[in-house]
Order: structure tokens, then sequence, then C-alpha cells
């Protein structure tokens, strides 16, 4: 896993290894990598790739200084597809603070007396943890964080919520924005 030159060179040097300690007798399979996954480049706004002379890198330590740690991780992970190439969108950037922001305020609707879940948001919830689940393992983050802003916002549009109701949006949010949840 890895950007495409990486990952690629890796690849070469890891398969002559195996093969040579496979040829040896010390390691039981010829082949021991069985995909290879290159993630897409971070491009600057205008398209281009990132880089100093062209004045278009974003310090990553300026935006966890302004915008926190978990927006970053979670603006990443929203960009787009993991294997496509996404351009940097400081409006994006914000609409992910924005979601953080709201998770965090959304404890403030938690009635700690009611546990389980609600008939209006059942369905949903269970539908979000199954789409989730799914997304994780097939490395479709941003449709994990998509799904997860879906439950926000119907967390948002009602008057309580229980403990448990909660605690589904902190745990499958959780990956992604590990200070928060």
């Amino acid at each position: 896993n890895g950007g495409m030159e990486h990952t690629a060179r890796h690849l070469l040097y890891a398969r002559f290894w195996v093969q040579f300690l496979y040829n040896i007798g010390l390691v039981p399979n010829k082949e021991m990598i069985w995909t290879r996954v290159s993630h897409g480049m971070v491009l600057g706004s205008n398209n281009e790739k990132m880089s100093k002379s062209k004045g278009n890198v974003i310090n990553p330590d300026d935006v966890v200084n302004e915008y926190g740690a978990d927006t970053l991780r979670v603006y990443e992970m929203f960009m787009g597809d993991y294997e496509q190439d996404a351009p940097w969108s400081t409006d994006s950037l914000r609409g992910c603070k924005r979601f953080i922001d709201k998770v965090i305020r959304l404890k403030d609707k938690v009635n700690r007396a009611k546990t389980g879940y609600t008939e209006k948001l059942e369905t949903l919830i269970h539908k979000s943890i199954k789409k989730v689940e799914y997304d994780l393992t097939h490395m479709a983050y941003n449709t994990v964080v998509s799904t997860l802003m879906i439950l926000a916002n119907a967390y948002d549009e009602v008057e309580e919520l229980t403990i448990d109701e909660y605690r589904v949006l902190l745990v499958l949010l959780n990956p992604f924005a590990p200070h928060i949840t």
C-alpha cells in the first residue's frame, strides 16, 4: 500500500526476497503478497502535483493547528476515491470541521437514562453500520465519511438521543477521528 512508484518498487524487492527465501526452504509460499493498492495523490487546489517550486504545498501542521488532527484525518478520507488523485479544497476541509463540531455538539442531546435505539433512527443506524463495515473492507473511505455525515444529520433532527445511538456514531467514526471519539 502506498504511492504508485513506492509500491511498485517494494513489490519487486519483496517478491525477489520471498522467492529467494522460498527457494532455500525458509518460507512456505512462493508468493507472499497477494494484492497491491496504490493510493492517489493529493493535488494542489489547481489540480497540479503539489511542490514547493509551484507554491501549492499544504503544510499538515498548519492544518492541524487551525482545524485539529481529527478534521484533517476525516478530510483526507473524504476527499475522494482512495486510489484516485484528488485536489485539495479548503472549503471541503471546513465542511469536515463542521461535521466534527456537529458530532461533538450531539453529545448534548444524549439522554443517559435511555438505552437502545428509537424507532425513528433504528433502520438508519443498522443500514449505516452495514454500509460502513462494507466500505471499510473495500477501502471506500470517502463513502464511510458520507454515511456518517448522513447519520449525524439524522441525529441532529431529533429532540434527543439514547446513549446507544450516540455510541454507534462514535464507534463508527473512531478510525477516522480518534481524538474526539
